[in-house]
């Protein structure tokens, strides 16, 4: 065989392979059966629940409550920036409104933990779900619906650490005697709710140990990132 022509089949089967592998990606992460919104879809943002960490030099993490509304306020600016992909019809739940949906915000909660848990990572796998997307909150997202009119609900799950000055010298020493440490991570999830069946019918999760929520810039890549192919409106 000419090796032209072998290097040619070479790359054709390699680019055929990540072509699967990205759209099997895609399928796992869309519930049965849906694929795209209706171009008059609305779209309810429910306020993203997260909390940031500094991790002491013994490895203990110490909530701050300045990081995390500093993060609040950079999560909400880089949703708003990526309005042409959530939609034109976009509503916000305002703070103040959560305690309404105290007991659906806990529903979720336990669902999307479920879907990371057995869906997304590598964990045990439920052979009920048979591999699929296929999970739902059930009527109790009905009250969400006839609040606000909204056809599908977006809702957000982070916890960001990052290591203290004290931290990263502690890492040091460690290393120097051989021993490996961890500094933060950032671990979250978003799902999308349909408000009609109650179907979560997109799940896409974080796991990784960079990202910056505390700085504009970070919060902006961190929302591409957890966004990545999220269902856009026609």
């Amino acid at each position: 065989m000419p090796k032209l022509l072998r290097s040619t089949l070479v790359l054709a089967a390699i680019l055929f392979t990540a072509g699967a592998g990205a759209q099997e990606a895609d399928t796992r992460r869309l519930a049965p059966g849906f694929d795209t919104r209706t171009p008059d879809s609305a779209l309810v943002i429910v306020p993203a629940e997260m909390e940031l960490f500094s991790i002491s030099a013994g490895g203990v993490e110490e909530p701050r409550a300045d990081w995390t509304d500093a993060a609040q306020q950079n999560f909400k600016a880089a949703l708003a920036a990526r309005r042409g992909q959530l939609g034109a019809k976009v509503i916000e739940l305002g703070e103040a409104q959560l305690d309404e949906f105290a007991e659906l915000h806990a529903l979720h909660r336990a669902v999307a933990e479920a879907v990371f848990m057995h869906h997304s990572r590598n964990g045990r796998k439920l052979p009920t779900k048979n591999d699929r997307l296929d999970w739902s909150l059930g009527d109790a997202v009905r009250p969400l619906q006839a609040r606000t009119g909204a056809d599908y609900a977006l809702f957000t799950w982070i916890r960001d650490s990052y290591a203290s000055s004290e931290r990263k010298a502690a890492m040091f020493a460690m290393a120097l005697l051989g021993a490996v440490s961890f500094g933060g991570t950032q671990i979250g999830y978003a799902s999308l709710v349909d408000l009609r069946t109650g179907r979560i019918v997109w799940f896409n999760d974080l796991d990784r140990m960079s990202g910056d929520l505390r700085e504009p810039a970070g919060a902006q890549e961190t929302v591409d990132t957890l966004l990545q192919r999220f269902p856009a409106v026609p």
